[in-house]
């Protein structure tokens, strides 16, 4: 090797570039962690490996959406195809006048890990995004209306990130719901312009949900 010349990068062996390149895909995972992940795959047990491989093959066959908010809930094994309400949705002390929108699972849990909150969710599964071509078909926006039939529900908090589209997204909704006759207000206090909700720590979202203003 001539001087002043970098050496080259050692190429790991195809089966385990597989799985650090597997691990790339996920978000937050940068090649540095994707290739530790991996390596502690390769170091570890039959069994543990076993474990996960498993776990990760029956994840989707083994839940599925609520019936209500969409979050996520365990197939009934004897009915698999029976729609079923998730805990959140079935337990009688929430508060069912009070209803959140958010984006996505994540955000629902974000929430939910506050401890704060205690009406009831809807995932809409996005957000509108005219550049990406998601319209408002492609969102849960018309399970949210039938839900919103429903005389026990007062208020309707947005809660969809403070990105464009997510205003956008809370924009459109708020002159649906409106002539419904519902509240609707927004979470904003405390949380930055630009960043997804699920990053922001628990503290500034209790803060954002009690200090929500008419939308």
């Amino acid at each position: 090797m001539e001087r002043g010349q970098k050496p080259n990068k050692p190429a790991f062996p195809e089966p385990f570039a597989r799985v650090v390149e597997a691990f790339r895909r996920l978000p937050g995972i940068g090649s540095k962690t994707a290739t530790r992940l991996a390596f502690h795959l390769l170091l570890s047990s039959d069994e543990e490996r076993a474990i996960l491989s498993d776990s990760l093959n029956t994840l989707a066959s083994r839940l599925m959406p609520c019936r209500d908010c969409r979050n996520i809930v365990e197939r009934d094994a004897d009915n698999p195809e029976t729609p079923l309400q998730c805990a959140i949705c079935r337990d009688p002390a929430r508060d069912r006048g009070i209803l959140i929108v958010v984006e996505d699972i994540q955000t629902l849990y974000s929430l939910e890990k506050s401890g704060e909150f205690r009406g009831l969710y809807h995932v809409l599964e996005g957000r509108l995004s005219p550049l990406e071509g998601i319209n408002p078909d492609r969102l849960r926006i018309r399970e949210l209306l039938d839900r919103l039939n429903d005389p026990e529900v007062k208020e309707v908090i947005m809660a969809t990130s403070p990105t464009t589209d997510g205003e956008a997204t809370a924009l459109y909704l708020s002159r649906l719901i409106k002539p419904m006759g519902i509240r609707v207000s927004r979470i904003a206090f405390g949380i930055p312009v630009g960043l997804e909700i699920e990053y922001v720590d628990e503290v500034t979202l209790i803060r954002a949900v009690e200090g929500r203003h008419p939308f």
